[in-house]
C-alpha cells in the first residue's frame, strides 16, 4: 500500500512540475509590444479575394472576378494573370501590360471588394478561441479586433498565458494577456497585431 501512495505521489508532483514549468516558460515571454503597426502597409491580394478590374473608356473589358485558388485571375483577352501576393496597384499595371497587347495605352483600376488576403498576411488563432480560424488582416488591428472576431475565449482557456507568435519577426514569442483583456476590461493589455501574426491560446489546467 506505500508504495501505491509513494507512486501517486510522484506521479503528482511530476504532473504539478511539469504544469509550473510549462507555465513558467510561458510567463517568461516579453509581453508583446503595445504598438506594431507599420505605416506603409500595402493589402497584398489572396486566393479567394474578389477583384474588380475597371479598363478606362473600355467597358466590354472592365469585369469583376474571383481570384481562383491558383492565385491567378482571367479577364477578357487576358486569360491568365498572376494575383496573390500583389497589391491592387501592381496588379493594375501588370493587367496593363498584358492588355497592351491588344489595345492602345489601356488604363486599368483594380478594385478589391471581397477580402480573404494573402496566407503569409492572415491572422491566424489557434487553441481556445470560440471560433479559431484565420483572418485577414488590416490597417491598425488590434488584439481585441481579432478576439472580437473570433468570438473571444472558451471556458477551458488559460487567457493570459496566451503567446503571439510574430511571423515577420522570424517566430519571435510574446505573451499577451487575453483574459485580463476580455473578461476584466483591462485595456492595457491590449495591443496590435501584424501581419502574419499566430496567437496560440493554451487549455487551463485547473
Amino acid at each position: 500500500m506505500n508504495a501505491v501512495i509513494n507512486c501517486l505521489y510522484r506521479t503528482i508532483a511530476a504532473a504539478g512540475v511539469l504544469a509550473v514549468l510549462s507555465g513558467c516558460a510561458i510567463n517568461n515571454l516579453p509581453p508583446a509590444p503595445a504598438s506594431a503597426a507599420t505605416a506603409d502597409y500595402r493589402y497584398l491580394i489572396g486566393p479567394l479575394d474578389t477583384v474588380n478590374i475597371i479598363v478606362w473608356r473600355n467597358p466590354e473589358l472592365s469585369i469583376s472576378v474571383p481570384v481562383r485558388p491558383d492565385g491567378k485571375i482571367s479577364t477578357p483577352l487576358v486569360e491568365d494573370v498572376q494575383a496573390i501576393g500583389r497589391n491592387p496597384t501592381d496588379l493594375a499595371r501588370d493587367v496593363e501590360r498584358a492588355l497592351s497587347k491588344f489595345t492602345r495605352d489601356p488604363v486599368v483600376t483594380v478594385v478589391v471588394t471581397t477580402f480573404q488576403g494573402s496566407s503569409s498576411e492572415q491572422i491566424r488563432i489557434i487553441g481556445e478561441a470560440t471560433r479559431p480560424q484565420a483572418i485577414a488582416y488590416r490597417q491598425n488591428m488590434t488584439i481585441l479586433d481579432v478576439m472580437i472576431q473570433v468570438g473571444g475565449l472558451t471556458d477551458f482557456a488559460d487567457g493570459n498565458n496566451a503567446v503571439l507568435v510574430r511571423g515577420k519577426d522570424g517566430g519571435k514569442q510574446y505573451s499577451v494577456r487575453l483574459k485580463d483583456l476580455i473578461r476584466r476590461g483591462d485595456i492595457s493589455a491590449n495591443v496590435d497585431v501584424r501581419p502574419g501574426d499566430v496567437i496560440i491560446i493554451p487549455q487551463s489546467w485547473f
